[in-house]
């Protein structure tokens, strides 16, 4: 031993003790994912020719019903539980009054069926809300310039009655109209649709990372003004979190946080305020800025993972993600 041993200048906690091997530090790992965590928005065409893959969202395509069936049995075999559908249908059948919305036989419709009869076991989500078929491009009714809010309402009634009907698990009423969780609720009790659950959009921002979105459904062009009267402000903490307490007052069973990344300090306060099951929507922006960097060669693929990870670390439950097969392969 030195006779005047050196003491004090070397630190007695050395966090990187925790961090020597792979063994230690999958050992001591705080947050994870699981295939289990996933949902798949998958994008269901009925017009000829449109089932190719999406310039604005490289690696992500419109199927056919034939297509979305093989898609959902990729997605067990993958173990992913959930896929939620979302419609690209024909242009010309698009209204102001938005009828097709709630027909038995529209392209949502024959998906959720289609999954079904695949997948029995597949947890099938849609979405509520009246863009994929309205002439304006507006997730509700359009009067004189208005979105008014009650008679949307009754119309996703109508849509959602449809949807359970054709066998969804999971309604997923995206407008950000008020009352709507409240009426579909009473609906579905009404018409024996109890064991349908309601994921609310219950914070839905009015953001830029839409773009790729409306180009998969075409909805790109169409919008006649935007979606400020009706979705939150990206500025408000508060009263994104008001219309997480009111969807849940109304009956909504799990809440989402629209979109993810730009948004997890609200993912974190909604699981630490309400305690509810929370979800987050990794939506179409984000899903391209990251594919497209990638692709470039400006990041790893790993960055895949760490954003996935984020939004657990944040408190969500699950994810909403475009990278949901990629994902559960790499699980796998």
């Amino acid at each position: 031993m030195p006779a005047n041993p050196i003491i004090a200048p070397f630190p007695q906690t050395r966090l990187r003790r925790l961090r020597r091997s792979p063994l230690l530090r999958d050992m001591l790992t705080e947050t994870t994912i699981s295939a289990a965590n996933l949902i798949w928005p998958v994008f269901v065409t009925e017009v000829e020719g449109a089932d190719c893959d999406i310039a604005s969202m490289p690696g992500v395509r419109r199927y056919t019903v034939d297509g979305v069936r093989a898609a959902a049995e990729h997605a067990a075999g993958l173990n992913i539980p959930a896929i939620c559908v979302f419609p690209h249908s024909d242009q010309a059948l698009r209204t102001e009054s938005c009828e097709r919305a709630w027909d038995p036989e529209n392209i949502g419709n024959q998906a959720i069926r289609a999954i079904k009869e695949a997948v029995p076991e597949m947890v099938v989500m849609t979405d509520i809300a009246l863009d994929p078929y309205n002439a304006n491009g507006h997730d509700g009714i359009v009067r004189n310039g208005e979105i008014v809010n009650d008679e949307t309402v009754e119309c996703l009634v109508r849509m959602a009655l449809v949807q359970a009907e054709a066998g969804a698990d999971i309604l997923g009423p995206s407008d950000m109209m008020d009352g709507r969780i409240g009426a579909i609720r009473a609906a579905l009790e009404q018409h024996g649709h109890q064991g349908v659950a309601i994921m609310s959009y219950a914070a839905k921002f009015a953001s830029g990372f839409y773009g790729p979105f409306r180009d998969a459904v075409g909805a790109s062009g169409r919008l006649i003004g935007d979606k400020k009267t009706y979705q939150v402000n990206p500025a408000n903490r508060e009263e994104a979190l008001r219309c997480v307490a009111r969807d849940l007052s109304e009956g909504a069973d799990m809440v989402m946080v629209k979109p993810g990344m730009p948004y997890l300090d609200i993912c974190r306060e909604v699981r630490d305020r309400f305690g509810a099951p929370t979800f987050a929507y990794q939506v179409s922006g984000e899903y391209a800025m990251i594919e497209g960097a990638v692709r470039n060669g400006w990041l790893s693929r790993d960055v895949v993972m760490e954003s996935l990870l984020a939004f657990r670390r944040a408190g969500c439950d699950g994810i909403l993600t475009y990278f949901a097969p990629e994902v559960a392969q790499a699980l796998a």
